[in-house]
C-alpha cells in the first residue's frame, strides 16, 4: 500500500507539474518583479548600486502574453525538465510518506486520523520531500527566470542535468541546497495545509451529509484545500524564489544574506503585499494540482 502511494502520487504530480508549468513560470516571473535596483545590479555582476527603474508589476495574463511575444511559445515551458525531476523527487516522496504516516498513525479501530496527526504527517512528509528535491527546485527556478534577464547575463542552462552540473562546478555543491530551509518550510506548510485540509474538509462534508461521496465532494474539498495551501505558502514561496535565483559573485556581497534579509528588503522596498506576488497563478495551479493529486 505504501509503494502504491509513492507511485500513484508521483505519477499524478508529474502530470500536474508538466501541464501547469506555464502557470508556474508566470508565477516565478511575477515573484521577481520589482526587486530593488541594488539587487538587480548585483545580479548583473556589478558591485555598484545603479539607478535602474523599478519594473512595473503586471498581471499574470500580461506576463504570459509578454513571454509569448518576446521569447516564443516554447519559453512557457522553460525548465520543464527540472519540473519533472522535482516532481519525481519531491512530490513522490511527500505523497508516498504521507500515506505511510496516515496508515501508521490512524486509529486501529475506526481507521480515522485526527486533524493533529494529519497536520503532523503533512509537515514531516513535506519537509523530507523538499530536502530531497531541492536541487531540482533551484534549477527549475533559475531556468524559469532566465528569460527575463538581458541575453548577456542569462545562464542558458541546456536542461536540468546541465544546470545541476554547472551549479556544482561554478558555485559548489552547497548551491544545490540554496534556499533549502525555505523549500522545506514551504513544503511543510503546503503539504500540511493542502493534504490535511483536503482530508478534513472531505470527511466533514460526508459526516454532515452536505454531499455524497463522489466527484462533487472531491472537487469541493480539493478547491478549498488548494486555497488554504496557496494563502499559507505564497509569502514563503516569493522569498524562496528570490533567494534561489540570486547570483552569488565571488568578492561581492550577495543581494540577500538569507531568508529574513530577503523578506525585510522585499517588504521595505515593495510593501507587505509583495509577499503575495504571483498569487493568482499560484492558486490556479494549486486548484488543479489538488484536484488531480487526490490522496
Amino acid at each position: 500500500m505504501g509503494v502504491k502511494g509513492f507511485v500513484e502520487g508521483g505519477i499524478a504530480s508529474i502530470i500536474a507539474g508538466c501541464s501547469t508549468h506555464p502557470l508556474d513560470l508566470i508565477k516565478v516571473r511575477m515573484q521577481l518583479q520589482g526587486e530593488s535596483p541594488a539587487v538587480l545590479a548585483l545580479n548583473g555582476h556589478s558591485s555598484a548600486t545603479v539607478a535602474l527603474p523599478r519594473p512595473q508589476s503586471i498581471g499574470p495574463i500580461s506576463v504570459g502574453v509578454k513571454i509569448f511575444q518576446t521569447e516564443g511559445v516554447a519559453a512557457l515551458f522553460s525548465g520543464v525538465s527540472a519540473t519533472v525531476l522535482r516532481q519525481t523527487l519531491y512530490s513522490t516522496t511527500r505523497m508516498g510518506l504521507y500515506e505511510i504516516f496516515k496508515q501508521k498513525w490512524s486509529d486501529p479501530n475506526t481507521g480515522n486520523l485526527s486533524l493533529t496527526r494529519k497536520i503532523g504527517s503533512g509537515l514531516l512528509a513535506g519537509g523530507i520531500g523538499a530536502a530531497v528535491g531541492n536541487p531540482a527546485d533551484v534549477a527549475m527556478v533559475r531556468m524559469q527566470a532566465d528569460g527575463r534577464l538581458p541575453a548577456a547575463e542569462r545562464r542558458n542552462y541546456k536542461g536540468v542535468a546541465d544546470a545541476i552540473t554547472r551549479m556544482v562546478k561554478q558555485e559548489g555543491v552547497t548551491s544545490l541546497w540554496r534556499g533549502s530551509s525555505l523549500t522545506v518550510n514551504r513544503a511543510m506548510i503546503v503539504t500540511a495545509s493542502q493534504l490535511a485540509s483536503y482530508d478534513q474538509i472531505k470527511e466533514t462534508i460526508l459526516a454532515k451529509g452536505v454531499m455524497k461521496d463522489g466527484l462533487g465532494t472531491h472537487v469541493t474539498a480539493s478547491f478549498a484545500a488548494g486555497f488554504v495551501a496557496a494563502v499559507a505558502s505564497n509569502p514563503v514561496d516569493v522569498i524562496k524564489t528570490r533567494v534561489m535565483n540570486m547570483k552569488v559573485v565571488e568578492g561581492v556581497e550577495p543581494p540577500y544574506k538569507g531568508a529574513i534579509d530577503c523578506a525585510v528588503k522585499t517588504v521595505k522596498a515593495e510593501g507587505p503585499m509583495a509577499l503575495y506576488k504571483g498569487f493568482i497563478p499560484t492558486i490556479s495551479r494549486s486548484f488543479y494540482c489538488s484536484a488531480l493529486c487526490d490522496t
